[in-house]
């Protein structure tokens, strides 16, 4: 069995606590010594691998896209059909091991730097494309096309509105509220565009 080599170890610990410290002090006020000094790095290393923070930022989120997607896709492939297919999709963007404060503030960078940086604005308009584009795929199952290409955008703003809104919050997130709040705007839509 190959050794994992040392740089994706370190790689990875500066992607956590990139996350870590932007929950604590925020994207603008935390340096790259600082999240080295948590990942237990040299500033000159933590700069070796990822160049800047603003490319640190988009190094974590893409490594947290991915964590969405195979979760998502986990609970894609155990769906029977497409509304369990859209549940799983909805359940899958509020996975308890990425719905946490320290990942919700990461997020919340990352959509304030997609603003400014092209690199951060590609990376969203990918997840937001993709997600788009699972929901209306089986949501148009459901109903019509228009209605579902409509009711997908409309559960897609659900999705990030309520992880924006608990950045914003004092109180922890809950998965499961989250869910059910989006679970009953889909059902809501799809008795109202019922074929």
């Amino acid at each position: 069995m190959p050794k994992v080599g040392v740089q994706p170890i370190r790689r990875r610990a500066l992607i956590g606590a990139a996350i870590e410290a932007i929950h604590d002090a925020g994207f603008c006020e935390v340096t790259m010594g600082q999240i080295a000094r948590r990942a237990g790095v040299s500033p000159a290393l933590a700069h070796h691998y990822f160049g800047s923070k603003e490319q640190l930022l988009a190094e974590t989120m893409r490594h947290l896209l991915s964590e969405l997607g195979l979760e998502v896709s986990k609970r894609l492939a155990a769906a029977p059909g497409p509304r369990a297919r859209v549940s799983a999709i909805i359940a899958g963007n509020f996975d308890p091991v990425q719905f946490t404060p320290t990942v919700i503030s990461a997020w919340l960078a990352f959509y304030l730097q997609a603003q400014t940086s092209e690199r951060a604005n590609r990376l969203l308009r990918i997840y937001a494309l993709r997600l788009k584009s699972n929901l209306q795929h089986e949501l148009a199952q459901l109903t019509d096309r228009t209605a579902g290409a409509r009711i997908a955008d409309g559960t897609a703003a659900l999705i990030d509105g309520l992880w924006i809104r608990h950045a914003l919050r004092a109180e922890p997130p809950d998965p499961a509220a989250a869910i059910a709040l989006v679970e009953d705007y889909v059902d809501t839509q799809l008795k109202v565009n019922a074929p």
